[in-house]
């Protein structure tokens, strides 16, 4: 290329960016639109649900009053037994007392008893345990009480520290119809941003006593950036048992596993969670935007995907598991539709199971046997024959209802609606699917193709079908063959794929394994910290090939043979918790400290040696100092923790608390807490994040105000600094205008003297 073409090349970029970069600032300064300004009203939505008899007509004023409110906020308090009974403790004393306790002003003595009772934390009944709590809090509500504030900042802080999971009512609900325990493998098909699959993990590590379950979490979402939402997630609860892996779940590739006999293998799950992509109507009340884009076609457009993940999430279950299908869509099309087409092409391959009694106290209403398609411009239509043909790529034949013959055959009733006006919450949709035997199509030939297409499959070329592919493809009819898979997706195992769209992401550290014990660095890591041999070193893993390795991690046994044997086929995007991070200091025998990421998960592997019992006094002395520069004094300790830790060599140590059994108390769940700390040439400071510190000091039951800010106190301050400098300016104006006004009658005064003087004359 010339040097004036490279220069007209150049230019013509730079207009561009220009261009770019106006409309940029002319979007930026286009008038925003808060909640509260847009109606929530929707004639067709309305129109529509009416048509579809979903929810009762009785009960249909009180459901769209319930649906133009905001939703309430609502969180689960997490962690081991002993904690969340110290922290449920806490809320309910510290926090919910003084809430009830809170009377607000007002004149209106009915009004206001209805509105203090409107706002008091309701235990939620399906949860087990009491440990999820809903709250009808607003922004307005923080501002009008003290009480508010600090529960609000409570719970922000103690999200922080992975002991609450803020979130919402019916999204708890598909984890627990799940039923996972300890031992299942789990995959979670469309995962971000991450609070269910939270929800999945915390139940692979339900049983305090095993503190190293069988299980595991392959959590799956095809956005790339909303993989780093999961990845935040999965850094609360600092699990080694979790892989977080970025495809398309419609075409996710069968995992390679380690059989017990050595072999290699297929992987099936025995639970999966299908929480598929949605139109989302039931989120009204928290996405109130959605109000002016509702149509009866977003929910036809995506029938497709939401079918093709379930059939795919079936054919991954192992005979025996089951898997949740779940949306938070009001809309038959995408829920007891895509239901009735999957059983209807595995006959009695799958069922319908009942899981309400896994939640019980749980309001919900029945699945619908019977739901008419609708077209954009709500046109309703009882049979395919009856659908005109510029409408016959949006409304597809099997989106109708089963013939009444055939109702009983389904069991559609087992699905559970949860509607908002049941129990103040969003609209959700669950059912629970089980394998009860291979599926017709699923044979040796066939599956043997399968991997043959995931072998070629280039995980940075993927493709994506477009919904305009969707309605192409079933255009031209479907229709399944006895003992066989569906005809389209014989011919093709991944469906026709014209057109083809490049899904860019950021390219990932690679994953190395520790290959052995003599790996360079560790010897001196399991001298140091007198590490277990029952601690397989191939368990840990860098995020580098070359150069120092400054952070390791770990994985369970499971999780680094998946990763090992599928990079080629699915790219992975986080997995294993920090276990120890480079500290070069002279003074250390050992280059490495503990992470208190990973402590819970190493602690049973770290020797005597290392290990401090320490006493609650002096546990609060260490969490409070808030000074790295000068950390607490060994001699300022108790005599018990000096001789202690008398003869420890400098560095990396672990702090142990366990809290005294008392005579009159249930002792089943006593308080025990393990924290890394650091022990110096004359000091002992406890190394853990600011928001774990804080944690530990509530649960210890210590004062931690130090650290806190009174938010309501300084928007009072600055609320009144405000009247202040306004009230100041206006007294300021007031006294100019009466000065002018003053000299302005003194010059009319001068004036109306000479007037006079002149008259006199």
């Amino acid at each position: 290329m010339g040097k004036g073409r490279k220069y007209k090349a150049k230019k013509n970029f730079a207009e561009k960016r220009r261009d770019r970069q106006k409309n940029k600032d002319e979007w930026d300064k286009r008038p925003q639109r808060c909640y509260e300004e847009i109606v929530r009203e929707n004639v067709d939505f309305e129109n529509y649900y009416k048509t579809q008899n979903v929810i009762p007509e009785n009960e249909w004023e009180v459901f769209m009053d319930k649906m133009r409110e905001n939703l309430p906020a609502a969180f689960r308090i997490t962690g081991s037994k002993a904690e969340t009974k110290a922290l449920l403790e806490i809320i309910k004393g510290d926090f919910f007392n003084e809430i009830i306790n809170t009377k607000l002003d007002s004149d209106e003595s009915e009004i206001k008893e209805e509105v203090e009772k409107k706002l008091y934390p309701k235990c939620l009944p399906f949860y087990p345990d009491s440990l999820a709590w809903q709250l009808q809090l607003t922004r307005k509500d923080i501002r009008r009480s003290e009480a508010y504030s600090r529960l609000h900042n409570f719970l922000i802080a103690e999200t922080d520290s992975g002991s609450i999971s803020r979130q919402e009512v019916v999204s708890m609900i598909p984890p627990l119809v799940l039923d996972v325990k300890p031992h299942h493998k789990v995959l979670d098909m469309c995962a971000a941003p991450g609070s269910k699959t939270a929800q999945l993990i915390e139940m692979i590590h339900s049983d305090d006593s095993n503190a190293h379950p069988e299980g595991f979490v392959i959590a799956n979402d095809l956005d790339n950036n909303r993989c780093y939402m999961l990845v935040h997630q999965a850094k609360r609860l600092n699990s080694p048992n979790i892989l977080i892996t970025n495809h398309d779940s419609s075409v996710m590739p069968n995992f390679t596993v380690t059989k017990s006999d050595g072999t290699t293998g297929k992987l099936k799950f025995d639970r999966i969670l299908a929480d598929v992509p949605c139109s989302g109507d039931g989120t009204m009340r928290k996405n109130p935007d959605i109000w002016c884009k509702w149509s009866p076609a977003n929910g036809n457009n995506l029938h497709g995907i939401q079918y093709r993940i379930a059939q795919r999430g079936l054919e991954l279950l192992a005979v025996g598991g089951k898997m949740v299908y779940s949306t938070c869509s009001l809309n038959p099309i995408e829920n007891e539709a895509v239901l009735h087409r999957i059983l209807a092409e595995v006959g009695d391959s799958v069922r319908l199971v009942d899981g309400r009694d896994l939640v019980p106290g749980l309001k919900c209403n029945p699945g619908v046997s019977h739901w008419t398609p609708a077209s954009k411009n709500m046109q309703y239509y009882k049979t395919w024959d009856e659908v005109p043909e510029q409408w016959q790529t949006q409304i597809r034949p099997h989106m109708f209802p089963p013939n009444p013959a055939d109702v009983d055959k389904f069991c559609l009733e087992k699905s559970m609606r949860i509607l908002p006006h049941h129990q103040d919450t969003g609209g959700f949709f669950v059912a629970v699917l089980e394998k009860v035997k291979l599926l017709p199509w699923e044979n040796d030939q066939q599956e043997k193709t399968k991997e043959d297409v995931e072998g070629q499959t280039n995980n940075d070329n993927r493709e994506e079908l477009s919904l305009e592919d969707e309605a192409e493809k079933e255009a031209a009819g479907e229709k399944v063959a006895d003992g066989k898979r569906p005809l389209e997706l014989e011919k093709k195992p991944w469906g026709p794929q014209r057109k083809r769209k490049r899904i860019v992401g950021y390219r990932e550290d690679p994953f190395v394994f520790f290959k052995n014990d003599k790996e360079d660095v560790w010897p001196s890591i399991k001298e140091f910290y007198d590490i277990s041999e029952m601690l397989d070193p191939t368990c840990l893993l860098v995020r580098c090939h070359e150069g120092k390795k400054k952070n390791i991690y770990f994985t369970s046994p499971a999780i680094r043979d998946i990763v090992k044997l599928n990079e080629t086929k699915v790219k992975m995007i986080n997995t294993g918790v920090k276990t120890f991070v480079r500290c070069d200091n002279k003074n250390m025998r050992c280059a490495f400290r503990l992470a208190q990421e990973g402590l819970h998960s190493l602690f049973h592997y770290v020797g005597d040696c290392r290990k401090v019992q320490i006493s609650k006094e002096d546990l609060i002395t260490l969490l409070l100092n808030d000074d790295p520069q000068t950390p607490p004094e060994i001699s300022k300790l108790s005599p018990e923790t000096q001789s202690r830790v008398k003869d420890f060599a400098t560095g990396s140590c672990v702090l142990l608390y366990k809290e005294k059994p008392t005579v009159d108390e249930n002792n089943a769940n006593l308080l025990e807490l393990q924290m890394v700390g650091w022990r110096g040439t004359m000091s002992l400071r406890a190394y853990v994040p600011l928001h774990d510190a804080i944690h530990y000091l509530r649960l210890l039951g210590a004062d931690c105000s130090k650290f806190e800010k009174n938010k309501f106190k300084e928007n009072q301050n600055a609320e009144k600094s405000k009247a202040q400098v306004i009230n100041g300016g206006t007294e300021q104006k007031m006294e100019l205008t009466a000065n002018i006004e003053e000299s302005k009658g003194a010059e009319n005064a001068v004036d109306m003297e000479q007037d006079e003087s002149t008259t006199a004359s």
